[in-house]
């Protein structure tokens, strides 16, 4: 284990007095500070962006070699709102967070009003990136392995030998985290989930089987695109990711909630 700063885990967005707080879990070898820019466009939440060590202004920093030890280090170093939050997680991230929440009901902490988990099936299946792991290739043949399959990857960065050298580390932690991951048997979450996902996604047939993992409802939106359908079209992500905060509540500024 290996001790953060609280502050260095989150970059929090524009305040916003009343709006919830949206925790953002990145995918793998993603900085969550691209969810910040969400922001911008959905006034009725305040975004704070997990960020990882390996990355960003945690760059050099040691990162975690198993989700046990990620989820740990995250429950105990954070400190989160004691109004009512969500999280959101993308690809991987949907895993940390749904782990993370799995932590935070066994330390008898508040959970997540809700759990907004894209890209990813239930984790009651095996992943099959497990049965066939990429941390294990050499630095390009990972870069290239994941850019065909998942897309994400910008160009710049496939071209730039500079820039590659900056992702490969951290993208290789979190796919080794993916690969090495066991799911254990517990009791659903008393969360209501919203799932996400892009039609041309992989993964898109098996989003409805995270039902089992909730003893509220399961909401399940599919959009346009692929594996990365909330870059390709984000004004209908935006509108769903509104409508699934919208029973969050939060007193409002200098008086209990209604």
């Amino acid at each position: 284990m290996h001790p953060a700063a609280p502050s260095s885990w989150l970059f929090a967005g524009k305040p916003r007095p009343g709006a919830p707080k949206l925790y953002c879990f990145a995918h793998a070898g993603g900085s969550a500070t691209e969810y910040l820019r969400w922001g911008r466009d959905l006034p009725n939440a305040e975004f704070h962006a997990v960020q990882l060590p390996g990355r960003g202004s945690r760059y050099g920093q040691p990162m975690y070699a198993s989700m046990e030890e990620l989820v740990a280090a995250f429950v105990d170093e954070v400190t989160l709102s004691p109004q009512p939050y969500a999280f959101f997680g993308h690809s991987l991230g949907s895993l940390v967070a749904y782990e993370v929440t799995r932590a935070l009901r066994d330390a008898g902490r508040p959970l997540p009003a809700r759990l907004i988990l894209s890209a990813f099936p239930p984790p009651h299946h095996r992943h099959p990136r497990a049965m066939n792991p990429l941390h294990r290739l050499g630095d390009d043949d990972l870069l290239e392995r994941v850019a065909k399959i998942h897309g994400g990857i910008p160009q710049e960065v496939l071209d730039s030998p500079e820039l590659r050298a900056l992702v490969i580390d951290a993208l290789r932690d979190d796919y080794r985290i993916l690969e090495t991951y066991t799911w254990r048997e517990a009791d659903p979450l008393p969360v209501p989930l919203t799932v996400f996902g892009g039609r041309a996604d992989p993964t898109h047939g098996r989003l409805d089987d995270w039902r089992s993992h909730t003893s509220r409802e399961l909401t399940v939106r599919q959009f346009p695109g692929g594996h990365f359908y909330l870059r390709e079209e984000p004004g209908p992500v935006l509108l769903a990711l509104a409508e699934a905060l919208s029973d969050v509540r939060t007193p409002a500024p200098g008086g209990p909630a209604y």
